[in-house]
């Protein structure tokens, strides 16, 4: 079965092709149909849905798969999140939310100011392509985590989802 990731993002591509080792993955840019900045868990569920739907119209025999990352309020914190999303030739859709991190204020502050977190990062690291590589989780774990890894983490409970519900 062919596998399509709903963005040219390499993070998001390298963790699809990280789980679905037996599959032809390929990627197709295709819109998320939410703001540059999604601001919480459902409008960032619904940028990861998009995503994959989108992609299913251009491929619809091929299980295709949507990421997206963002931030969420829990409590009195911003934290990052993401979600991913997975639609099946036949129309099923599998949805999964992983890792969440508290960000600094100084981070919420700009974020709450209309930038972008993505751009934020850059700023502050200096590094080009960030949310291609690290991501915002990478700087802030020390390296531990990087934004791959963390959609890792997503793309197996997509996978693992779908092979459940198949039984």
């Amino acid at each position: 079965m062919k596998i399509i990731i709903g963005s040219s993002n390499k993070a998001k591509v390298h963790a699809v092709k990280a789980v679905f080792t037996e599959n032809e993955v390929t990627s197709a840019e295709v819109q998320s149909n939410i703001n540059e900045q999604p601001m919480s868990d459902e409008e960032t569920m619904e940028g990861a849905v998009n995503r994959a739907l989108n992609c299913q119209y251009m491929f619809p025999q091929a299980i295709c798969i949507g990421l997206e990352g963002g931030v969420t309020r829990i409590k009195d914190r911003l934290y990052l999140c993401n979600w991913g999303a997975l639609v099946t030739p036949n129309g099923e859709i599998y949805v999964a939310s992983g890792a969440r991190i508290p960000l600094p204020e100084t981070i919420e502050e700009k974020i709450n100011a209309g930038i972008e977190l993505g751009k934020i990062m850059q700023s502050i690291t200096k590094m080009e392509d960030i949310r291609h590589h690290l991501g915002a989780i990478g700087i802030l774990t020390n390296s531990y985590i990087s934004r791959e890894d963390m959609f890792i983490h997503v793309v197996r409970l997509l996978k693992g989802q779908m092979g459940y519900y198949k039984e």
